[in-house]
């Protein structure tokens, strides 16, 4: 089932203080940054190439996104990395994360990219299950303890 109007959507004057509003469930703190803590991050780490968007259903702010987009060195050189994803608490369930991985996979292939990754934190109540379903597999790496994961592009 695709949610209706999902989104992706630059973050703009207007509708940052929306944006930064945006909270996970209390169970999920430890898992994900809060959109302020990551547009701090985008800021100090330009290096890192940071690309984000707002995520919207409709007119309404749902949630975010941010890759690390082909930075020019470092460990992810010339990748796309998801460094965060998040949906507010109110709309979780509804297909807005899976519609948000789809639109981003899409414009990464799009952009001539044969695999997105992204990593994860283990722990209970963790995001793994919900990229295991998307079919992101684990690459073997560990990155600051996280758990880097592959989404694999077939070949067109």
């Amino acid at each position: 089932m695709r949610p209706p109007g999902v989104h992706l959507r630059e973050i703009t004057d207007g509708n940052r203080d929306a944006v930064r509003a945006l909270r996970v469930r209390r169970d999920q703190k430890q898992f994900v940054a809060s959109v302020s803590k990551s547009l701090k991050e985008a800021t100090k780490k330009p290096e890192a190439s940071p690309w984000y968007r707002a995520v919207y259903r409709g007119d309404e702010p749902v949630g975010f996104v941010m890759l690390s987009w082909k930075p020019p060195a470092g460990p992810y050189k010339g990748r796309h990395f998801i460094w965060r994803l998040l949906v507010d608490k109110r709309h979780q369930g509804r297909g807005v994360g899976r519609e948000t991985l789809t639109q981003i996979a899409a414009l990464v292939r799009a952009d001539g990219a044969t695999e997105l990754l992204t990593s994860y934190e283990p722990g209970d109540g963790e995001p793994w299950p919900f990229y295991r379903k998307f079919g992101f597999e684990p690459t073997g790496e560990i990155d600051d303890g996280e758990i880097v994961l592959r989404l694999t592009f077939p070949a067109r």
